[in-house]
């Protein structure tokens, strides 16, 4: 069986100059001019690149089944991404946010044991909300390769306190975990969205869960939903095979009753991951639109930026962190996924600037 993917290239500053040359990326702030047509089976994979003026024509010579595909893909990959609705807050899509990440644990692989005092991370929180962090991620439990599994009421009374308090103060607060006793406690204590590195399938109440509470779910991507998100880290091809994985998932999600447009996906970049299988999902990472739904991206501070950079610490990833979330957003990720949220907001704010000023000139 022959697999048809699409990848949006050949990005414009300045769409207005090139009439009916190119088309609007995912509701974002960028439009592209080429399509990265690609064929895969069992023995091989084949690019051509097509520009968006001769889209049509080259489609017209395909097999119906081929065009229908394609029509889908492209439908997605333009279709604008609704707003998400995070209790009171309205956050668009239409240019790209920053999620803060708190982890209120005592050994996640970046700040574990910084954010374990309520006051403390609601402090850090705060912070990054008033720089300009649309979302707050928080965690309970580590996921760093090697990390024990802990409790779920455990969990739960690592972040339930901090998430009450920012909740209160008008926060947008994300859930971190894979619990559905963990969610639940959470969306109870003001978290207004999910995000599971299992994409709901660790626990089997996660998937009921959040359809009762109608709420923006991320699923991302890793190549087990057991205890280790990191075994079985095998690929034939990394970026294709995480995009059918991640679009049966999606479906899957669907088909009990969420919605697409609530739906965020994640490719999971570093879990069970080589530095090459990495690299090359953030190379193509446009590709991911065709699955229709707001892309979030999160690579910060993570070791592929030291195996590239002289084995940096991990409190010395700083220019590689922003460096990758501005990669993501330059191809058009909707959320990036942060440590350093005031010094991302800093970057995308300039990022918009730029961007603005060639968009109407």
């Amino acid at each position: 069986m022959t697999k048809i993917y699409l990848r949006p290239t050949g990005f414009v500053e300045s769409p207005q100059r090139h009439e009916g040359e190119s088309l609007r990326l995912a509701g974002t702030m960028l439009w592209f001019s080429q399509i990265e047509f690609i064929t895969r089976d069992k023995t091989s994979t084949q690019r051509q690149v097509v520009s968006v003026r001769e889209w049509d024509a080259f489609t017209a010579a395909l097999s119906q089944a081929a065009r229908e595909r394609c029509a889908l893909l492209l439908e997605r990959i333009t279709a604008p991404r609704a707003a998400l609705q995070l209790g009171t807050r309205t956050i668009s899509l239409q240019q790209p946010q920053v999620m803060a990440i708190i982890n209120a644990t005592p050994d996640s692989f970046s700040d574990g044991g910084k954010n374990l005092d309520p006051d403390i991370a609601a402090k850090v929180a705060f912070s990054m909300t008033t720089a300009g962090a649309a979302i707050i991620d928080i965690g309970g439990e580590s996921t760093r390769p090697g990390a024990a599994l802990i409790g779920e009421s455990d969990e739960l009374n690592r972040v339930a306190p901090l998430i009450r308090r920012l909740a209160e103060a008008g926060a947008a607060i994300s859930i971190d975990t894979r619990k559905a006793s963990v969610m639940e406690g959470a969306l109870q204590a003001g978290a207004s969205m999910i995000n599971d590195i299992s994409a709901l399938l660790y626990d089997d109440r996660a998937i009921e869960v959040a359809r009762k509470s109608n709420v923006p779910v991320v699923l991302m991507h890793a190549p087990s939903q057991g205890s280790d998100p990191h075994k079985d880290g095998v690929y034939d091809d990394v970026v294709y095979d995480v995009f059918d994985w991640l679009e049966q998932r999606v479906s899957a999600v669907e088909a009990v009753g969420l919605s697409r447009a609530a739906i965020l996906v994640d490719p999971g970049v570093g879990f069970g991951k080589t530095l090459a299988d990495n690299l090359a999902i953030i190379n193509n990472l446009a590709i991911y639109h065709g699955l229709g739904c707001a892309l979030l991206f999160g690579a910060s501070r993570k070791r592929l930026i030291a195996a590239l950079a002289n084995d940096a610490g991990v409190t010395d990833r700083l220019g590689g962190s922003i460096f990758l979330a501005m990669k993501a957003v330059e191809q058009g990720a909707h959320i990036v996924r942060v440590h350093d949220a005031a010094e991302t907001v800093q970057a995308v704010q300039v990022w918009r600037g730029l961007r603005d000023a060639a968009l109407q000139s």
